[in-house]
C-alpha cells in the first residue's frame, strides 16, 4: 500500500503544476457531471482525489454558500496548485487518502471522485470507505472528461474485458462497497457511473 501511494504522489506530484494547462476543455464535462448529482442548496459533498480542485466552483455552485465543499487529495503538490488557483475559496482542501477519510460516518450528501477510482489500488477499501462518509440514500459520482476507449487511445492501449470501469466489472464492485449503480454512460466525450448508498 505504501508503495502504491508513494507511486501515485510522485506521479502527481511532477503534473501538478500543469494539469490545468494540459487539460483545459475540460470545465463544461465536469459542471454537466455535477449537475446531474442533483446536489441541493444547503448539502456536504467531498471531492475525493481532488487534484487542483477543477470540479470545486461546480460544487460549491451546487451546495450553495450555506452548504460544505471538501476538497480530499493524497498528494500536497496537487492541493498546492488548488491554492495557487484559488479553489481553496471554493471549500476546505485536506490532505487525506480516499481509503482513510478524516470524516465522521454518514457526514456527506455525496461524494464526487474524477478519474480517481483507476488510482485506488485496491478500488474497494476506498469505495467502501466513500459509503461510511455518505448517508444512506447518498450519491457517488465516478467521471472522467473522456470515455474509456478515448482514455485508453490517448495512452496508447486497448480495452480490457477486465477493465475496472467496464459496467459488467463496477456494478459487482459497488454492490460489494455498499453502493447501487444508478445509472452508467461511456461516450467519447465522458464518462459518468451514478451510485446510490444502500441503505
Amino acid at each position: 500500500m505504501a508503495d502504491d501511494h508513494t507511486h501515485v504522489q510522485e506521479f502527481f506530484a511532477a503534473r501538478a503544476a500543469d494539469w490545468d494547462t494540459r487539460f483545459p476543455d475540460d470545465g463544461p464535462a465536469f459542471a454537466t457531471a455535477i449537475a446531474e448529482l442533483g446536489l441541493r442548496s444547503g448539502d456536504a459533498v467531498l471531492d475525493a482525489g481532488c487534484g487542483t480542485g477543477r470540479a470545486m466552483p461546480a460544487l460549491r455552485a451546487a451546495v450553495g454558500p450555506g452548504g460544505t465543499v471538501l476538497g480530499a487529495d493524497l498528494t500536497a503538490a496537487m492541493l498546492e496548485s488548488a491554492v495557487r488557483a484559488g479553489r481553496g475559496d471554493c471549500g476546505l482542501l485536506i490532505r487525506a487518502d480516499a481509503a482513510r477519510l478524516p470524516l465522521r460516518s454518514r457526514a456527506l450528501d455525496a461524494v464526487f471522485a474524477a478519474g480517481l477510482v483507476s488510482h485506488l489500488s485496491p478500488p474497494g477499501p476506498g469505495l467502501a470507505e466513500f459509503a461510511r462518509v455518505v448517508r444512506p440514500g447518498g450519491l457517488l459520482a465516478l467521471f472522467h472528461p473522456i470515455g474509456r476507449a478515448a482514455l485508453a487511445a490517448r495512452h496508447g492501449r486497448q480495452l480490457t474485458d477486465g477493465d475496472l470501469r467496464a459496467e459488467p466489472n463496477l456494478g459487482p464492485l459497488l454492490a460489494r462497497s455498499g453502493w447501487r449503480l444508478a445509472s452508467y454512460v461511456d461516450e467519447e466525450s465522458r464518462f459518468l457511473a451514478l451510485a446510490e448508498r444502500a441503505g
